[in-house]
C-alpha cells in the first residue's frame, strides 16, 4: 500500500505561482509513475501532469509551459510548480501513483492510490 499526502494549496492572485507537494509513505519503491489532477467544480477530474520512471514527463495542454512536476526519490515527494496562475486553475488538486508505467495515462482506473485532494484559489 502507498499513502498520498497533498499540501502546499491556497488563494492567490493571477499572474503568481504556488508549489504542491505530495508526501508518499508505504511501499513507494514500487510506484513507476505520478500524477496531478485538478477537480473544478461540477466538471470531471483531469490529468494536468504526469512523470514516468523519474524522467519522462508530459503535460495537458491547459497547463504545458506553466507547470513543471519533478520528483525528489530521497524525500519520496512530487511537486507541481505552477506559475502564471490563471483564474481557470482554480480546483481540488490530486496526488496519484501506481506501479504501472505508461507516460499519459488519463483514464481514473490508471492511478490506484491517491492523495485526499488540496484546493487551489487563484483570484483577478
Amino acid at each position: 500500500q502507498v499513502q498520498l499526502e497533498e499540501s502546499g494549496g491556497g488563494l492567490v492572485q493571477a499572474g503568481e505561482s504556488l508549489r504542491l507537494s505530495c508526501v508518499a509513505s508505504g511501499s513507494v519503491v514500487s510506484i513507476n509513475k505520478w500524477a496531478w489532477w485538478r477537480q473544478a467544480p461540477g466538471k470531471e477530474r483531469d490529468l494536468i501532469a504526469s512523470i514516468t520512471n523519474g524522467a519522462d514527463q508530459n503535460y495537458a495542454d491547459s497547463v504545458n509551459g506553466r507547470f513543471t512536476i519533478s520528483t525528489d526519490n530521497a524525500k519520496n515527494t512530487v511537486y507541481l510548480q505552477m506559475d502564471s496562475l490563471k483564474p481557470e486553475d482554480t480546483a481540488v488538486y490530486y496526488c496519484a501513483a501506481d506501479r504501472r508505467g505508461g507516460s499519459w495515462c488519463p483514464a481514473l482506473y490508471d492511478y490506484r492510490y491517491w492523495g485526499q485532494g488540496t484546493q487551489v484559489t487563484i483570484s483577478t
